[in-house]
């Protein structure tokens, strides 16, 4: 069990997080091996995928059983929302004394805690030697081919998914309180008496957190807590646990459009134009209808064209929406529908 000791003043500084970079490396720890049964179909493939590609360090820093991969590996992000380029940047820069101090801590492990060591390969080992700034090195430019191979192509749907899902907290925060956000987000996390309880086979008891930083994972399969291995920072704990509910985008079986407008369109842009009742995104819309980014962002430019949708940005999002002709193009078919009843 890990026990966290938020006060007030730390309850008010915790935040939520997305992070490409997290999610990465959680393929690498046991759940990469096995995902859960309703697991997008990339994350199960991102392994073989680490397999294939001659990746020789974090191939050799991958689990198959327990154990602990190396926390300069996925940095604590320092927004809400950093960028992959950020992330490896930051890895790159990691310093070469910490680097060793976590391969150590892999090698010995932490036994109060529960944490076992494991032998080092002979392959980390060798990177060991060449110092830390070139496990540094080594590390983000395998991590960033990784990425394009494996993460690159579904990250904007990925993306939206946990954006959705910080989303749906902050209205369950703002409306309910904290103890009921943490209550509700997964059953192995339970908020009592100041305390944040996540169910874990470490043992480690933190009091006195300043803050957590809470991070929402399409790969993870159970909560996790992210605690700095060699304290040498007071680096806060990142709690991290899997959406079960990709409902929180509307993923949900795409509106059948009306034969007419199917003919009138094609029934992929009639499809997509049924979707959007409200805002979405590019990534969104292709989770929803079942369909690539690319093919999707073709017909959403036909569709904008023709003027029957809108785009505008937020954040990082491109928003896109029904425009008045759109919206009437789709109520008249509903209400012609109606009326034929």
């Amino acid at each position: 069990m890990i026990e966290l000791t938020v006060d007030v003043a730390g309850l008010a500084r915790t935040r939520f997080a997305v992070s490409p970079l997290h999610e990465v490396v959680a393929t690498l720890l046991p759940w990469g091996l096995q995902p859960a049964p309703h697991a997008d179909p990339w994350v199960a493939r991102a392994r073989r995928t680490l397999r294939r590609a001659r990746l020789p360090l974090l191939s050799e820093l991958a689990l198959a059983g327990q154990g602990y991969v190396p926390d300069f590996l996925n940095p604590f992000p320092t927004g809400p929302s950093p960028t992959i380029e950020e992330e490896l940047e930051r890895v790159r820069r990691t310093p070469p004394g910490r680097v060793l101090d976590e391969l150590e801590a892999l090698r010995v492990g932490r036994p109060l805690n529960g944490l076992a060591g494991s032998e080092l390969s002979e392959g980390v080992r060798r990177a060991m030697a060449r110092g830390g700034a070139q496990v540094a090195r080594q590390a983000a430019d395998e991590l960033r081919r990784y990425w394009e191979l494996a993460f690159a192509p579904h990250w904007e749907a990925a993306g939206a998914v946990l954006d959705a899902e910080v989303d749906r907290c902050a209205g369950v925060l703002a409306r309910q309180g904290a103890a009921k956000l943490f209550n509700s987000i997964h059953e192995g996390i339970r908020w009592a008496n100041g305390t944040l309880h996540v169910e874990s086979r470490l043992r480690i008891v933190l009091p006195d957190v300043p803050l957590v930083v809470v991070m929402p994972s399409l790969v993870a399969t159970r909560p996790a807590a992210h605690v700095d291995p060699t304290y040498d920072e007071e680096r806060p704990p990142v709690l991290v646990y899997p959406v079960r509910d990709k409902v929180v985008v509307g993923v949900t079986a795409p509106a059948a459009p009306r034969a007419e407008m199917s003919q009138l369109l094609g029934i992929t842009r009639a499809r997509l134009l049924s979707e959007l009742t409200r805002p979405a995104s590019t990534g969104q819309l292709a989770a929803q209808c079942f369909l690539s980014p690319a093919t999707v962002s073709y017909h959403l430019g036909v569709l904008h064209r023709a003027g029957l949708v809108t785009r505008a940005r937020s954040g990082r999002l491109v928003l896109y929406s029904c425009s008045p002709e759109g919206s009437r193009l789709v109520d008249g078919g509903r209400k012609s529908s109606h009326l034929g009843r």
